[in-house]
């Protein structure tokens, strides 16, 4: 984020669901702090669109509502002088194509005003069944036609299996090209998950040692201590598998495992990324018990507050087999990673709030040295990404003050301690204005994630058997436990960057 503001590009943006919960809580706070920071060109505007009526007066009453709760940086009131006129408001019905032809007319006024180019970013902050639609009706109004760039930004879910996802896809590109659709997975805006490739590729101590010769296995946490909250209309129908797995967690693991691109170049790093997916071993139906465990929260306690159970929660279906849980052994079956098992598991209501990639490494050989009793730790690397950024590589040493007496100790690095990093979403809006697709998902990122867990859907929604029940609280169902178990390994504990979230797994 070093760019001067004379290099930016002026813009309008036309937000679809400028009165939801994404907009207030990431988007205006995420607009604002790129403002403040001078990261935005000064023409620029901002059209919200909803299907209440409001006038500009209360839409920018609601932007500065929203900035002043959510927003990461300071505000101060000569901040809304340069920022509150670039925001509009319009009633649309966006099933109602006669509606965009007035929004056409009025993002041409802005242009006029603003002195902007014709460069429109349309940011789909709405349900992703009306995608499509918005997309068709785009296109029929006009509002595509424009002498200067077009970008489509779209939240996940992209369709809800492969073949909706094609559907969706097919009717999107009727109207944007591949390289003008924006599709975010804000787990790519994370500071440590960006920050993978530079840990990876410029440093030559850990890419000689990053393949099947040295590394035993990868664990990947996302674990969260919240329920559904007020998402359980969608969370009951998609569950973990949909909601985190098909994009987030495979992210990680295309992040984690790429090879080195050959250039430093959007379409060069999606295609290593692709490469991962490709050789990531398909998981046949009648195999997914081997491979893959759900689970379910029943009532229990998080952070000393008791909780009720999933099928308790508002919304949900008293006899929900929706899975709140999900861990899952995947192998790549390429030269570099041949026989390492890649662990991931996600949840919700669980035990601690963390997203963590714990690199283990190869032990050392038994009853040599310092390892007679086949009980020294293996060296790890913990990429922490949220809530603490940072890393930690775990090393054996001789204790202090004893002769041959080894324990392990932790080289930390904390990346937003005492410092406010940026949230995900002003990284992701910044690359979408400036044309820059490193961090959002190519299609067929989205269509080999559909066809690996399309299969695991399948045999779930075919079984008879009960969902299996996690304690609120807990790290999960103990049937994940069994998944490392058969490989005669164990998850890591979450540590949070203290030495210390080791000793339970030292000895």
């Amino acid at each position: 984020m070093s760019k001067s503001r004379q290099s930016l590009q002026p813009f309008v943006m036309v937000l679809f669901g400028a009165n939801g919960d994404l907009a207030k809580r990431k988007l205006f706070p995420a607009l604002f702090s790129l403002h403040k920071n001078r990261l935005l060109h000064e023409n620029f505007a901002v059209v919200g669109l909803g299907r209440s009526p409001k006038d500009d007066a209360r839409f920018r009453e609601a932007v500065r509502e929203s900035v002043e709760k959510y927003a990461r940086t300071s505000v101060d009131e000569t901040d809304w002088e340069g920022f509150l006129p670039h925001f509009s408001y319009r009633s649309v019905d966006i099933n109602n194509p006669e509606d965009f032809r007035p929004l056409k007319e009025h993002v041409e006024s802005l242009e006029k005003k603003h002195s902007i180019s014709g460069n429109r970013l349309f940011y789909l902050a709405i349900a992703p069944d009306l995608f499509g639609n918005v997309s068709t009706h785009l296109k029929a109004s006009g509002l595509t036609d424009t002498a200067g760039w077009k970008r489509l930004v779209i939240e996940k879910p992209f369709g809800h299996d492969h073949e909706s996802a094609q559907r969706l896809n097919n009717q999107i590109r009727q109207t944007f090209q591949e390289e003008e659709i924006y599709r975010i997975d804000h787990y790519l805006g994370k500071e440590m998950v960006q920050n993978i490739e530079v840990i990876r590729f410029a440093n030559s101590l850990f890419e000689p040692l990053w393949n099947n010769r040295y590394i035993d296995n990868v664990q990947i946490t996302a674990s969260e201590t919240v329920g559904v909250e007020e998402r359980a209309g969608y969370y009951d129908h998609a569950g973990a598998l949909q909601d985190m797995v098909q994009n987030h967690m495979l992210q990680m693991v295309m992040m984690v495992a790429m090879e080195p691109p050959s250039r430093l170049k959007p379409e060069a790093i999606h295609d290593e990324k692709v490469k991962v997916l490709r050789s990531l071993r398909r998981i046949k139906e009648e195999e997914v018990d081997q491979y893959v465990v759900r689970g379910q929260y029943h009532a229990g306690t998080v952070d000393g507050k008791p909780v009720v159970s999933y099928r308790q929660e508002e919304g949900v279906s008293s006899d929900s087999q929706t899975e709140t849980f999900v861990a899952a052994k995947m192998y790549i079956d390429n030269f570099r990673w041949s026989g390492v098992p890649f662990f991931v598991r996600t949840g919700k209501r669980m035990a601690q709030k963390a997203t963590e990639i714990v690199i283990q490494f190869k032990e050392m050989p038994k009853n040599l040295y310092f390892n007679r009793e086949g009980d020294l730790g293996p060296n790890l690397l913990v990429i922490s990404v949220n809530p603490t950024e940072g890393l930690s590589l775990r090393i054996n040493a001789k204790k202090p003050g004893s002769d041959n007496d080894v324990v392990p100790i932790a080289l930390d690095f904390c990346n937003n301690c005492g410092v406010d990093s940026p949230e995900a979403y002003e990284r992701l809006l910044q690359d979408a204005i400036e044309g820059d697709l490193t961090f959002f998902t190519r299609w067929d990122e989205v269509s080999l994630a559909w066809k690996y867990v399309d299969p695991i859907r399948n045999a779930w929604d075919q079984t008879e058997r009960s969902i299996p029940l996690y304690k609120a609280g807990s790290w999960g169902p103990k049937e994940a436990d069994r998944l490392l178990a058969q490989e005669n390994k164990s998850w890591w504990p979450v540590s949070g960057l203290r030495p210390e979230g080791f000793s339970n797994r030292l000895r």
